[in-house]
């Protein structure tokens, strides 16, 4: 056998190799149900990134979103585009949805795909926190918004009108409907129907032509890690705003009472994480600087005698903090009245209770030490008449003097203390 035989053998095993390789490489798939968020954006991009060094032959996200954070939503677009593994986006289970940003995500997929009784599209820019944005300003996030989609719809070969009514006019489409405009490729029952379907279909990443061999092939179904769950849980404004409010109230109980320790320490844990998870919503400083004046106002409380109005103020400025802490966009889940309302209560009954008992604490009469005497009734063991005699007070014999003639055995009242001498009187009978 010649050597250009061989060669030819070689090249040809080579290749069976490759193709083999392709089509037995397993199919990765995310799973997205929450707010498109900084934590769902690092799972995607780091599975995707993920998936490339592991040689899967393609991801699929499976999607229900009811949309989420601009800069968020264009890193998971960037990931995407710019992926040499073809990108499956795959709007399930049936009562799922992709709006918003979802919508934006759908389209920039390699593939995209819906299963029944989905819907996509209300992709309208909102304000953060929901308010009136001027006309000039809206006009300008309106229209990058648009440029953005239709340049993705255009890259994709995607309706590109449809695209930007949804974004200025805020439309959305069931699954039939944006199979019937192209805005998706295919409707899929399941998982299953859907690798099923998309065998042996061409798309076009950045790595050239790749086809896809889905049918049969091994399905890893890859979560997130147990930190980006963590940060997932701290993402939701409700759970955020609690361990501040939890945070506050340990850090007030052990400035107030110190050594107890444990108010301190589940106090101060619960504080960083909730300023950890601020870096992950869209915040308001305005409402975050009330909710410290508040913790401020309480604190004062304890140093200055204001009579309630201190915490009176305190109150006041946490529960507008409170409404206005989180600027959370009104298709978005944000900070529910339910938790406001029970935890500023809760919350400002802790700090009046605690600095009632402080304020009673201090105004008390002393009960023991030498300013504990006064006002105690003794018994005089000695007359005491023009000169010093004893008296027997609280378990104790003292010194003792008065400016009334005083018989043995007679009831006396402490007036006050001078040096290790009692000054007293006949108690009134």
């Amino acid at each position: 056998m010649s050597r250009r035989c061989v060669h030819l053998i070689f090249v040809g095993l080579l290749i069976g190799h490759v193709l083999a390789s392709e089509t037995t490489a397993p199919i990765h798939v995310l799973h997205v149900t929450d707010v498109i968020n900084p934590v769902s954006a690092e799972y995607i991009t780091e599975s995707l990134k993920a998936a490339i060094q592991q040689g899967a032959q393609a991801v699929i996200i499976q999607l229900d979103t009811p949309g989420g954070l601009d800069k968020s939503m264009r890193l998971i677009i960037k990931e995407i585009l710019n992926s040499p593994l073809p990108v499956i986006v795959y709007v399930s289970p049936s009562g799922s949805r992709a709006a918003s940003a979802g919508t934006f995500i759908t389209l920039a997929a390699h593939v995209a795909a819906m299963a029944p009784g989905t819907n996509i599209g209300a992709a309208h820019p909102v304000s953060v926190g929901g308010g009136e944005m001027g006309k000039e300003m809206a006009d300008k996030i309106t229209n990058d918004a648009a440029a953005y989609i239709k340049s993705i719809a255009e890259q994709r070969g995607r309706n590109v009108e449809w695209a930007e009514k949804a974004v200025r006019e805020s439309i959305s489409a069931s699954e039939t409907e944006a199979l019937q405009h192209k805005i998706i490729d295919l409707i899929a029952i399941d998982l299953h129907d859907l690798l099923k379907q998309v065998h042996g279909r061409q798309v076009t990443t950045t790595a050239g032509e790749r086809t896809l061999h889905t049918e049969g092939v091994a399905v890893q179904h890859v979560e997130m890690s147990l930190r980006q769950r963590l940060l997932s849980l701290l993402a939701d404004p409700n759970v955020a705003y609690m361990l501040l409010m939890l945070g506050a109230a340990g850090i007030f109980f052990e400035i107030s009472t110190p050594g107890v320790v444990l108010p301190g320490v589940v106090g101060g844990i619960s504080l960083v994480l909730g300023l950890y998870a601020l870096q992950l919503l869209p915040v308001n400083y305005a409402g975050l600087a009330l909710m410290a004046l508040a913790i401020i106002l309480f604190l004062a409380e304890i140093k200055v005698t204001s009579y309630g109005a201190l915490t009176i103020g305190g109150i006041v400025s946490m529960i507008f903090g409170s409404l206005m802490l989180f600027d959370t966009p009104p298709s978005l889940p944000g900070l529910s009245l339910w938790v406001v309302v029970p935890t500023t209560l809760l919350v400002a009954g802790f700090f009046v209770f605690l600095v009632g008992a402080v304020i009673q604490t201090l105004s008390q009469q002393p009960y023991s030490g030498r300013e504990g005497l006064v006002h105690k009734v003794g018994v005089a063991l000695t007359p005491i008449d023009q000169k010093q005699g004893k008296v027997f007070v609280a378990g104790e014999r003292w010194d003792a003097n008065s400016a009334e003639p005083v018989a043995t055995g007679d009831e006396v009242e402490i007036v006050s203390l001078q040096g290790m001498t009692l000054l007293v009187r006949k108690k009134a009978r």
